[in-house]
């Protein structure tokens, strides 16, 4: 992967003899202190072929934050844009060194730029959010309270969405729906990119698939307080939506990862011996109807579809128990080999030292 530098400077003036001047020391000696001072606040920002809305996306953002009065940082990703993106993203770093940005070699999709994002953020919090100017910068503010009441994640709901009904609106809610009721984790808003996290319940999160919407959920999962607040939601000024409904079915499918990771990553046994249990319960049944069939009704075997299904069954059902064991040879493997444990631990008292 080639990336680009985080900062790009501006050289001070050099004097004719080669040697820099007073001023230009000076100017060195703030640059190297600004690039080890750590920001309060990171933001990421997936891009890719936005080319139209990165100049005011920077206004905004920078009239947003500098009102803050916290130190910041802003992680751009360009996601493999075909347009100039990168080139006005590299221009706008050139000038201000709290721009960061990083280009991928080709498109990798929202998920791996916002990973990308993460990984490269040195704040204390990190926000994503788009590059499109749907989401507000203005928002920030108001994430930051939120989180300063004590929570670990806030994430942004579009509570008036400026989208279309039937294309995304709709598909929106009944995924959000079907993601709170499996998850447990009662969000209205799951694909607002607008979120605040702190760095600790995101940092050691990796993220695959679709499955950048679902942090939330982890942070739950690992004893996280995660709150929710209405945001503000613009209709897109330029260029087209990169999403579609299909991401609908890739949710569904990333969360059925999720739920599995979730409740059954440890002991995989439980899910597929269960499924094989039953499988041959029904095996079992089958065969005790089709002895039945041939012994008190004179109906012979070759008559029903009951043998077939007593051998389907039971083979589904010994697959099942062998995946099982096989899952947790490869969990036990996975924790194991790398040294992680099954558990974490979230404070202690008169404790002294780590666990080898």
């Amino acid at each position: 992967m080639t990336t680009v530098p985080s900062t790009i400077n501006v050289m001070p003036p050099v004097t004719e003899t080669g040697s820099r001047t007073s001023s230009s020391l000076q100017y060195n000696a703030n640059v190297a202190q600004s690039k080890t001072r750590i920001p309060e606040i990171s933001v990421v920002i997936p891009v890719f072929n936005e080319e139209d809305n990165i100049a005011l996306l920077y206004d905004k953002l920078v009239s947003a934050l500098d009102a803050l009065g916290r130190s910041w940082e802003a992680v751009l990703i360009d996601d493999g844009s075909t347009d100039s993106s990168f080139n006005k993203l590299a221009e706008i770093a050139g000038a201000d060194e709290r721009i960061k940005v990083v280009r991928f070699v080709k498109n990798f999709g929202q998920t791996a730029a916002l990973a990308a994002g993460i990984d490269h953020a040195r704040g204390d919090v990190i926000i994503p959010m788009d590059a499109d100017l749907q989401n507000d910068p203005a928002d920030v503010r108001r994430l930051l309270d939120k989180l300063d009441e004590g929570y670990d994640v806030v994430s942004g709901w579009r509570k008036e969405r400026k989208d279309e009904l039937f294309l995304r609106l709709i598909p929106s809610w009944t995924a959000n729906r079907i993601i709170s009721l499996i998850s447990g984790v009662r969000l209205h808003d799951y694909g607002c990119s607008l979120k605040a996290y702190r760095k600790e319940v995101i940092k050691d999160v990796r993220l695959y698939g679709e499955m950048h919407r679902f942090v939330p959920i982890y942070a739950t999962w690992q004893g996280a307080k995660v709150s929710e607040i209405p945001v503000n939601h613009q209709a897109r000024q330029y260029g087209q939506s990169k999403y579609g409904i299909s991401r609908t079915f890739k949710v569904v499918l990333d969360l059925m990862t999720v739920k599995f990771m979730s409740t059954y990553f440890t002991k995989p046994i439980y899910l597929f011996g269960t499924a094989g249990l039953w499988s041959m319960v029904l095996s079992f049944m089958a065969f005790a109807w089709m002895v039945t069939l041939k012994f008190f009704y004179h109906t012979s075997f070759i008559e029903t579809p009951l043998p077939v299904l007593v051998a389907m069954f039971f083979m589904v059902g010994m697959q099942l128990i062998l995946m099982g064991l096989q899952s947790e040879i490869l969990m036990r493997t996975y924790h194991e080999s790398q040294g992680k444990r099954i558990y974490i631990v979230k404070s202690s008292i008169n404790v002294e030292g780590e666990l080898d």
